[in-house]
């Protein structure tokens, strides 16, 4: 017998909890479509007055990095010297630079 995926697609949920904060990953939820996204985002991650905004994203639109490249993706880039100030002369009396 053939196993079919009967479930909706996956969306990620976002919520900003007051303007101007950044939004945060509340979890997933499955919906068929961005509005019945937003439905389902809005009854289980904001009952209780959680946030002033909310995002859904498909989780297929995400892309991740690969652990396993992490050398790679975070390298300092130590080879481009404009990204270090060593060769700025620091004026007198400057402070917190």
């Amino acid at each position: 017998m053939k196993n079919q995926n009967t479930q909706l697609d996956l969306w990620e949920v976002f919520i900003q909890s007051k303007a101007g904060l950044p939004y945060m990953h509340a979890g997933s939820v499955h919906a068929s479509d961005a509005e019945m996204a937003m439905q389902n985002a809005r009854d289980t991650y904001t009952r209780r007055g959680e946030g002033t905004s909310i995002w859904v994203v498909p989780s297929h639109s995400i892309k991740a990095s690969n652990p396993d490249e992490n050398d790679m993706m975070f390298d300092p880039a130590n080879d481009k010297i404009y990204r270090h100030p060593t060769f700025y002369v620091m004026p007198e009396g400057a402070k917190n630079i």
